[in-house]
């Protein structure tokens, strides 16, 4: 199982590491996604820090069993990389588990991949993702199709269960 997280300046620490470490659990070779292999970003707490391993144009969807995105500020700057768009977009086609929580949403937005689907989020994006064509839904998480969505750090617990028990089966 290889799944890529997509990060970038400003990426929500526990939304990303606690996702991580819980993908790890199960086994998951993870692969870091940013602008620039090797680049090192900072969390929006000033705290934390994430590598990158690669870029979104090196990969492709035939090889991945999913894509995860935090939020944070990170997605303000994420929804712009063009090859991620493609990457999510190619995901999104195949099947492929893709997962958003808290900001992340507008990346999924911006990839033209939510409408008439339900979604969730922090509520600064709402108006956003209904406006891009999706249903709001104020929940913990949830799933539509491949697509598990969270909506904050709080709900961190219920988003990595609903990955788990997608991935898993269980």
């Amino acid at each position: 199982m290889k799944i890529a997280m997509a990060i970038g300046p400003g990426f929500e620490d526990l939304e990303h590491w606690a996702v991580y470490m819980r993908m790890a659990e199960l086994g998951a070779q993870i692969v870091t996604v940013g602008a620039r292999a090797g680049e090192v970003y900072t969390a929006k707490s000033g705290g934390l820090t994430a590598q990158a391993d690669t870029t979104a144009n090196t990969l492709q969807a035939d090889e991945l069993t999913a894509l995860l995105i935090p939020g944070g500020w990170a997605p303000d700057k994420l929804r712009r990389d063009t090859a991620l768009l493609e990457l999510i977009r190619s995901m999104d086609a195949a099947g492929k588990l893709l997962g958003f929580i808290c900001h992340a949403g507008w990346v999924a937005a911006s990839a033209g991949i939510v409408r008439g689907r339900k979604a969730a989020g922090s509520l600064g994006i709402k108006d956003d993702m209904e406006n891009a064509g999706a249903e709001w839904v104020d929940q913990p998480a949830l799933r539509d199709g491949n697509i598990v969505w969270g909506r904050v750090v709080a709900d961190i617990p219920a988003y990595n269960r609903l990955l788990a028990e997608t991935l898993t089966g269980n």
